[in-house]
């Protein structure tokens, strides 16, 4: 069933066109990514189908019977209610079906209506009928709902009773969403839904879209979030938009063979076209072939020729370079302890760093992250413990709240005056490449959009060529290209990295190693964000084991851990766990293979026998090998399941 078509929609503010005959369309069931740079048009396309703005022309057609639900990205309650009475009022239909309920039931017992076979017998249909509705629409169930939601979406702390209105701006868009979801509309549109979600929610998000009933459409940057989630991406580019069916990375790949494919007919197309005016410009006066050089133009004329393919290219352009090069050890933190107002966020922070490393830092959020990085950056004193940098190290720092810009400066005047002594040119020349162009370099930076800003900040860092840089979420504010070009330009940066980000794609593609940040202490995974995954999975997995031990024997469980058994140890004695189990897994698949083929040669034995003509004359010896050769296979084919549950 289609849920949502787009048709010819355009729409323009003034002069300026949008959006230019628009085709979109989401199905039942369907996760439909929408994606395009930054002042495409994706937000305003997805406020025209929400009823937000109107259209210029085209159709827009969602059938009346289709609920929708909608998430801006500005999204955030505002409410008087507590955090559990907001979430209650979706279900205000359910609680007045519950009262009703509660109400028959008392009727029930009047003997004002027992005594009345009729009304009682009417009743008790009535009360039959409501309840199975009730239980049907998730009576029995809606509070375990919000519950679930609210502990996914990092509210299990909270009290409940607390006011909606005295939570941050992204506790209240993380409300928002919990609460559209909890509607569970039929079509789903979501724009950028994994701002201000840490990993570990964006985890559950994704999670719970995978096993959503209804159909959705997203906006997002989160690439390792589109990947996981869509299956049709519809690009908007020029006003337009056109269709891929796969994930973001399928649609990365079939846009690079379409682009191609379309310049290939484009060249070959002119090349044709070229060769024919040569020969019409050549034969055309001369009277032996003037003919032939008529029919040509002829041809010529009829042809449709191709556009040039058009490609969204723009991209930014850089490369960090740094001046000189630092020694093996870059960065050294002893029982580091930071904070605010001398109360710690976390401790005992130990971090060594070597040159030409990538380290990402992770954890929840509040952990305290950014603090941490402050503090390596000296722009905050450690409450316990050093910082020390290696020798020859310059540091470089990207700030995501981008406080070293001057909102009353000009694009230009901030980065000429930080390097007064280079030519105006060649200022111009870097802003440019990060695409800030003409008269775009006399725009005030309180006047430029969080993209603008995000590259202007970059650009700044480039110029330092620091030798340690230091990025607190530095894909913030950018689209899907401007990240890739910053993840190139990192890739072949020749210092030492460590950042934090949000962006499990980028984590994926940058990091060597991965540090996870804990009120009580670091710790470190060698690998990129998806080991790192593996390893925190492996140690659930082992927990669970631990629990369930603990419940099997109470006795022990409560004796206070030896010294020795550190973590260390425990890790070791996991991964003993896990190799003892994957070699018990091996010699299972060992064993079904050596008697599936025992059985595959008693049964070629067995075929050959009962092929010789006196025993198949013998019914009795022939009934038995008969037997056996179906016992035989029986046993193979519950060889072969045990065998495919193995390789699982």
């Amino acid at each position: 069933m289609i849920l949502l078509q787009c048709v010819q929609l355009s729409k323009s503010f003034g002069a300026e066109p949008i959006l230019e005959n628009v085709k979109l369309e989401v199905q039942s069931g369907q996760r439909v990514a929408l994606v395009g740079r930054n002042g495409a048009g994706k937000s305003t396309l997805l406020k025209v189908i929400t009823g937000e703005l109107s259209y210029d022309s085209g159709d827009l057609i969602i059938p009346k019977d289709v609920n929708v639900g909608y998430l801006a990205q500005t999204s955030g309650l505002e409410s008087e209610r507590s955090i559990w009475d907001e979430m209650m009022t979706v279900f205000t239909g359910l609680q007045k079906m519950e009262r009703r309920l509660r109400e028959m039931e008392a009727d029930m017992s009047n003997p004002e209506v027992t005594e009345q076979p009729a009304r009682y017998e009417k009743l008790l249909r009535d009360y039959d009928q409501l309840q199975q509705d009730f239980k049907d629409q998730g009576g029995y169930q809606y509070e375990a709902d919000i519950r679930g939601i609210l502990s996914g979406l990092q509210f299990s702390d909270f009290d409940y009773a607390t006011p909606v209105s005295s939570l941050s701006g992204g506790q209240k868009t993380r409300l928002a969403l919990g609460k559209l979801l909890l509607t569970k509309p039929e079509l789903l549109i979501l724009d950028e839904p994994t701002n201000h979600l840490d990993i570990d929610t964006m985890t559950w998000l994704e999670n719970y879209l995978t096993g959503y009933d209804g159909a959705i459409l997203i906006v997002s940057h989160d690439r390792y979030f589109l990947d996981r989630i869509v299956d049709h991406v519809y690009e908007l580019s020029f006003q337009q938009t056109t269709k891929y069916t796969g994930n973001y990375s399928k649609y990365l790949e079939e846009k690079a063979k379409r682009l191609e494919l379309e310049m290939k007919t484009y060249e070959k197309q002119q090349e044709e076209y070229k060769k024919m005016e040569e020969f019409v410009q050549k034969n055309l006066a001369r009277a032996s072939t003037s003919k032939r050089a008529q029919s040509r133009r002829k041809q010529m004329e009829r042809m449709t020729l191709m556009e040039r393919p058009k490609d969204d290219d723009q991209s930014a352009q850089f490369r960090f370079q740094i001046e000189r090069q630092s020694g093996n050890d870059v960065l050294m933190t002893e029982n580091l302890a930071v904070g605010y107002d001398g109360e710690a966020l976390t401790s005992s922070l130990n971090l060594t760093l070597n040159r030409g490393e990538s380290v990402a830092l992770l954890g929840p959020n509040g952990v305290g992250k950014s603090t941490l990085l402050k503090t390596i950056n000296r722009m905050i004193e450690p409450l316990a413990g050093s910082v020390r940098y290696g020798s020859n190290v310059s540091v470089g720092y990207y700030d995501q709240e981008q406080t070293q810009l001057s909102d009353g400066k000009t694009v230009l005047q901030e980065l000429w005056d930080e390097y007064p002594t280079t030519p105006e040119k060649d200022i111009r020349t870097v802003l440019g490449n990060f695409l800030f162009s003409g008269e775009d370099v006399l725009k005030t930076v309180r006047d430029l959009s969080g993209g603008e800003k995000a590259r202007l900040t970059l650009a700044k860092l480039m110029m330092e060529k620091s030798n340690f840089l230091v990025l607190d979420e530095p894909t913030n504010h950018l689209d899907l290209d401007s990240k890739e070009v910053l993840e190139n330009a990192l890739i072949d940066y020749p210092g030492t990295l460590l950042f934090v980000s949000h962006d499990r794609y980028f984590v994926n593609r940058m990091a060597t190693r991965v540090v996870e940040l804990a009120p009580e202490g670091l710790t470190s995974y060698l690998g990129d964000y998806d080991y790192y995954a593996a390893k925190k999975a492996e140690q659930l997995e082992w927990d669970a084991l631990k629990a369930e031990e603990a419940a099997a024997h109470p006795s022990s469980s409560g004796r206070s851990a030896e010294p020795a058994e550190t973590s260390a140890k425990l890790d070791y004695e996991r991964d003993k766990e896990l190799k003892k189990q994957e070699r018990q897994r091996q010699r299972k698949i060992e064993a079904a293979e050596k008697a599936i083929e025992s059985n595959e040669e008693e049964i070629a034995a067995v075929e050959e026998q009962m092929a010789d003509p006196q025993i198949y004359q013998d019914h009795e010896k022939s009934l038995e090998l008969n037997t056996r050769l179906e016992e035989l296979k029986r046993e193979i084919d519950e060889l072969m399941e045990e065998w495919e549950s193995l390789q699982e």
